[in-house]
């Protein structure tokens, strides 16, 4: 059941784009299973191409930090920041915010580079995935055709380590379509209208965490 706040925002974002009714009950099963993975402890790999790896940051500042809601630390963190530091523990305890664990598999261009010119460039997500991921997080891999070879490796390194995948693409979805967990394909063909989809998708997700957790 979602509550009130949740309720809203699926009714907005249907109001706002009708053309994601097609995908709604895919978008409430990708937001299940994310939730299932922060109740649990879990974090987000979140991983893309080109207007899709700019995607992949976007999503990771809506989780770990404040959207909508204010993020207040619990109390009892907020107590031993003000401890630790008797001049800016005040400070820090009004100013950081509630997070939602989330990395973007690009942002690490040492690592990145380093592994692409030793190994393989194609497999730089799965390299990260292997060393960040754990069973019960998830792997959200962005991708307008669905057939991007690196996301594709990062997809068969999570399934492997028991990370659930969830897929946003376009088209017909895809080899990440098929072998997603939940696939949220928007209606479009064009890579720039699919994109154009893939934010209200990713937004409402990150809303309707927010709402739940926050």
């Amino acid at each position: 059941m979602f509550n009130q706040k949740q309720e809203q925002v699926l009714q907005e974002l249907m109001e706002r784009y009708p053309a994601l009714k097609t995908v709604r009950e895919t978008i409430i099963d990708a937001y299940r299973i994310l939730e299932n993975c922060y109740s649990r402890g879990g974090k987000v790999l979140i991983a893309g191409n080109g207007g899709s790896c700019a995607d992949a940051e976007h999503i990771v500042g809506e989780l770990m930090k404040g959207f909508k809601a204010r993020r207040i630390l619990p109390e009892e963190l907020r107590d031993r920041l003000k401890r630790e530091d008797a001049k800016n523990g005040d400070k820090l305890a009004d100013g950081l915010q509630g997070s939602l664990q989330a990395i973007a598999l690009n942002g690490h261009p040492g690592l990145s580079t380093a592994f692409a010119n030793d190994v393989d460039a194609d497999m730089v997500y799965a390299q990260q995935v292997c060393g960040y991921g754990a069973a019960g997080d998830v792997f959200l891999g962005i991708s307008t055709s669905g057939n991007a070879q690196n996301v594709d490796y990062a997809v068969t390194v999570a399934k492997a380590k028991d990370l659930k995948v969830i897929g946003l693409t376009g088209r017909d979805g895809g080899r990440l379509g098929k072998r997603a967990d939940v696939a949220i394909i928007v209606p479009e063909e064009e890579t720039f209208k699919i994109q154009e989809l893939h934010l209200p998708v990713y937004h409402a997700l990150c809303l309707l965490l927010e709402a739940h957790f926050f």
